[in-house]
Formats: structure tokens, C-alpha cells, sequence
């Protein structure tokens, strides 16, 4: 019993950390989307890691945790830093082409794939509760992408929708090895280790192509420095206590951020169908809180659900 009041109550504190990181990616997101327009997307992803390096170095001086950085086990860290900058570069190539909320319908093909490789993976056991609400918030995403004649061609054949697909892949496989990472390193070895490979990988990446910083987006960067820094935190906090099936699902809380930015900065608002789609979407994940809420209460009273 105590086994299951403790695999409840991380999942729903990993729930708590993983809407605090879809807010902070968002709103770095529309940082990545300015960006976009006037930086090579390797290059952005280098920025990413170079502004949010040294931050991550106070908060591990901080912490006092310096010891804890090294013991790792380098090749799932190598693999992760390697994905990293291809899904940063992706995805900056997305949401250049793309509106935000229609990239992140298309983004949401993760929590998905994150399930389904947490099976044989992670080998955790995901109830039947949560297949019916992912497959219902998948349903969700369909209808937002109106998946049929020109607009089913406009959201995935053009590079900005093919970027993101390749993008979401590369977050979920990302996902699933820092679950595993995070069974034996620390946070603060996870985050540092995925910065120095953004920072190092994506700079010699894109060094051949690199364009001068302009002083005038300097404000520009010390927002993505900190919203990239808050938000992986969050993230791999999320992923640490938590089942990767029960809190993957909660990405789709992402379309509300993106719905409300894309009109507050760039004055543009989807389709009917997108609205229904997020209302979908949402009911799906609401349902997910209420489910592992019950589940807590259950387990914390000694009953059986």
C-alpha cells in the first residue's frame, strides 16, 4: 500500500511540474518563433544552450551539487544531447513556418509516442484509463489539424509541419532516455550535460553559417535563457517522479498557450475546427488530473479503487 500512495502522489506532483514546463517552453517557444526570422535554426539552438549554461551553473554552485555531475552514464547523456539539438532545430524550423498553435497540434503526436515507448522501455504499466484519454486527445488533434483534402496536405507535407513531426520524435525518444538517466544521475546532471551539447554540438554545427548577434535582441536572449532554464528544470523534474504514461498527456495543455500567444503577439486566431479540437484535448487531460486525484485519495485512505 505504501508503494501505491507513493506512485501516486509522484505522479501528481510530476502532473504540477509538467504544466509549469509547458508554460515556461511556451513562451520560449514564441521567443524561438522571433528569433527564427533573423537566425539559422542551428544556431538558435546553440543560443539556447549558450544563454541558459551559465544559469544552470549558479543553480548547480547553489545547490551545491558539483559532485553529482560527473557520475553519469555517458552514453544515454550523449544520446540525449545529440537529440536535443536536432529537436531545437526542428522545431525552431516549425514554428518559423508555422503558427504556434498549429505546430503544437502537430507537436502533440509526443505524448503519444511517449506512452507507447514507456511500455517496452520503462516497462511501465499504463491503465486502460489513460489509452482512452490519450486515444480521445489524439482524436482531438486530428480534428484541430481538419485532416482532410488541401488543409491535411498544408499541415504535414510543407517543411514547417514535416520539421515539427521530426521534432516531436526527437522529444519523445528524449523524453524516454532521460526517464531512464534519471533513475541513477541527478537533475542538475541531466539539465547541464544537455546545455554543454547545445551549447558545444549546435555552435560547431552551425559555425559556417553563423550570423552576427544583433544588440537589439539582446532582451530577446536573456528571456530565452530564462524560460529555457525554468522550463527544463520543470521538465526533467516532471519526468523524474512521475510515470512517463501518466504525465506525457499533459503536453496538451500547451495549445492553450499557444492559442493565447498567437493572438496577443501575432494577432491571429485558428478555425472553428482547432477550437474544437483544444476543447478535446483539454477535457482529455482535465479528465487525467481528476483520475490520478481519485487515485491518490483512494490509496491515501487504504482502500481499494
Amino acid at each position: 500500500m505504501r508503494l501505491f500512495r507513493s506512485l501516486a502522489s509522484g505522479n501528481l506532483r510530476s502532473i504540477v511540474f509538467m504544466l509549469m514546463a509547458v508554460g515556461f517552453f511556451a513562451l520560449m517557444d514564441a521567443v524561438l518563433k522571433a528569433l527564427s526570422a533573423r537566425y539559422p535554426s542551428l544556431q538558435i539552438a546553440a543560443l539556447r544552450g549558450m544563454t541558459a549554461l551559465p544559469l544552470v551553473m549558479v543553480y548547480i554552485t547553489w545547490r551545491g551539487k558539483w559532485h553529482t555531475v560527473m557520475r553519469i552514464r555517458w552514453p544515454l547523456h550523449v544520446l540525449r544531447g545529440c537529440l536535443g539539438i536536432g529537436m531545437i532545430a526542428l522545431f525552431t524550423t516549425g514554428v518559423r513556418e508555422l503558427p504556434l498553435s498549429s505546430a503544437y497540434t502537430l507537436f502533440f503526436i509526443a505524448p503519444l509516442l511517449i506512452t507507447m515507448l514507456s511500455v517496452p522501455v520503462l516497462k511501465e504499466r499504463v491503465p486502460a484509463t489513460h489509452w482512452w484519454a490519450i486515444a480521445i486527445g489524439f482524436v482531438g488533434v486530428l480534428i484541430a489539424l481538419r485532416p482532410s483534402g488541401s488543409d491535411l496536405q498544408a499541415g504535414f507535407a510543407t517543411l514547417g509541419g514535416l520539421a515539427t513531426l521530426g521534432a516531436a520524435l526527437g522529444y519523445a525518444v528524449t523524453a524516454i532516455t532521460g526517464r531512464l538517466a534519471s533513475r541513477t544521475d541527478s537533475s542538475e546532471s541531466l539539465v547541464l550535460s544537455l546545455m554543454l551539447f547545445m551549447s558545444i554540438g549546435a555552435g560547431l554545427l552551425s559555425w559556417s553559417r553563423w550570423v552576427p548577434i544583433q544588440p537589439g535582441d539582446a532582451p530577446l536572449l536573456l528571456a530565452l535563457a530564462v524560460t529555457g532554464f525554468c522550463g527544463q528544470l520543470t521538465i526533467t523534474e516532471a519526468f523524474r517522479h512521475g510515470q512517463a504514461s501518466a504525465v506525457a498527456p499533459f503536453e496538451y495543455s500547451a495549445l492553450a498557450w499557444g492559442l493565447g500567444l498567437d493572438w496577443l503577439i501575432w494577432h491571429t486566431l485558428p478555425g472553428a475546427s482547432t477550437w474544437l479540437g483544444a476543447v478535446i484535448i483539454i477535457g482529455s487531460g482535465l479528465y487525467l488530473v481528476r483520475r490520478e486525484k481519485r487515485i491518490t485519495e483512494v490509496h491515501a485512505s487504504g482502500d481499494h479503487p
